[in-house]
């Protein structure tokens, strides 16, 4: 299930970098004490009695301004504000209630999203203050006086915020839904894609209602399987693209990935494989996401010999991390090929949930030992004791050892491979933990 978003708002300098700060726990937002520093969202996932959410913080709102900059950051908010769950409306209580505040909450009600009022830099926390209660008339309830520079009363607006939280639903019913994100940046064919699989190929589709971001969600379902496929396109404007609309088109693209099971990452052919390109696929697989490449508009593509072989080689060679995802050349624009990416969607969603018994996985290390020794240096050889599946989605692997410093990459990788090569897991990333035991422990398991 997706991460609930809480979405930081307020008028400029009033503590919303500060308190974001301290809830995720690393200074991310740049926190100085002059208004507009924070110019674009930022976003960081956080965690309260038990539920992960993601909390973004925001540019100051200044409802009437000609500023550009300050117009670019009402824009920056706005979107926030239609991704949230739940917006948490920072106010300043030593200022009391503004004209910029009365116009913030006026927005807030029309947007129809839950509203946690904070009033921060309450230094005399504890103490009654007659300065609270003017922000009732607000009409956002009760007002939570904090302060964020001290993180004194921050627990009881989290508390506030928890109440918040959609349900958390039962994996177990959508557990025959493959979630599938189609990523890349923009103009590369997701929308025309997407618009091939639902418009010409479809056996039931229907919209799932939601939030706004989850509008943009489409069921399918077929001979292969149940799908839900999340477009992350068309958020980019014909004119003159603007700063926050590439911003918008990022946290669309990262906010598909966290949901997703399995990634198509497109890319164009005509232009192959771009710098962008690399940090959008860089994304989902940091995320464990599996992975398709799928390259689109390869019809436009001139053949000459080995033209296929060539390119492959070319995307492996600039997205060497990768090497491990199936590639698929289509053309959405005409269907090309598109008929095959179901059952490579499935095979990549079961590879990436792949879960391996202790004992073969053991049996599949001795013989890899056994095939090439574990490294030594300065006469000290690495022992490797065991191994054991900790997760899956993806597949993560621990291994015990009797010094983690000995653990070389080129070893792990070497381990990895050898993995594959033993159960496939094509599409998928492969994690490993490294652990330290010595020799007595593992004689008394």
């Amino acid at each position: 299930m997706a991460k609930p978003l809480v979405a930081i708002i307020g008028k400029p300098n009033v503590g919303k970098s500060t308190f974001f700060n301290y809830i995720i726990g690393n200074r991310i937002s740049i926190v100085e004490d002059t208004p507009g520093v924070t110019r674009d969202r930022v976003y960081a996932d956080a965690s309260w009695r038990g539920r992960d959410f993601t909390l973004i913080d925001t540019g100051g709102i200044e409802p009437e301004t000609e500023d550009v900059i300050l117009s670019q950051m009402r824009k920056q908010a706005d979107i926030a504000i239609e991704l949230a769950d739940v917006i948490l409306f920072l106010t300043d209580i030593k200022q009391g209630v503004t004209a910029a505040d009365k116009d913030i909450a006026l927005m807030l009600k029309k947007s129809n999203k839950p509203v946690v009022l904070v009033c921060n830099k309450a230094d005399n926390f504890g103490k009654t203050s007659d300065d609270i209660y003017e922000f009732y008339n607000l009409g956002l309830g009760d007002p939570y006086p904090v302060s964020a520079a001290n993180a004194l009363g921050i627990g009881d607006v989290l508390d506030a915020i928890y109440e918040f939280f959609p349900k958390e639903k039962d994996d177990g019913e959508d557990s025959e839904i493959i979630k599938v994100a189609v990523i890349g940046k923009p103009n590369v064919g997701k929308s025309s894609l997407i618009n091939k699989i639902l418009g010409e190929e479809r056996v039931i589709v229907s919209n799932i209602a939601g939030t706004t971001r989850d509008a943009i969600d489409s069921y399918f379902e077929n001979e292969f399987g149940k799908y839900v496929f999340i477009d992350t396109a068309g958020l980019r404007r014909k004119s003159k693209i603007k700063e926050n609309i590439e911003k918008y088109s990022i946290m669309r693209t990262m906010l598909a990935i966290d949901r997703a099971d399995v990634c198509l990452m497109m890319i164009d052919a005509t232009e192959g494989v771009t710098d962008q390109d690399a940090k959008i696929a860089g994304e989902a697989h940091e995320a464990g996401k599996g992975i398709i490449l799928v390259i689109n508009k390869w019809d436009e593509i001139e053949k000459e010999n080995n033209t296929f072989e060539k390119f492959k080689k070319d995307v492996y060679n600039k997205l060497a991390y990768l090497t491990y995802a199936p590639i698929l050349f289509i053309s959405a624009k005409t269907g090309q090929r598109v008929n095959k990416l179901y059952e490579l969607i499935n095979q990549v969603a079961n590879q990436n949930a792949m879960r391996v018994s202790t004992s073969v996985l053991n049996q599949v290390l001795n013989e890899a030992i056994a095939i090439v020794q574990p490294p030594t240096d300065k006469g000290k050889r690495l022992k490797i004791y065991y191994m054991t599946q900790a997760t899956t989605k993806p597949p993560t692997f621990i291994i015990f050892v009797n010094n983690k410093q000995l653990f070389h990459f080129s070893y792990e990788r070497y381990l990895v491979n050898q993995i594959r090569k033993e159960f496939g897991m094509q599409g998928t990333p492969i994690r490993i933990i490294v652990r330290e035991k010595t020799d007595k422990e593992i004689e008394s398991r």
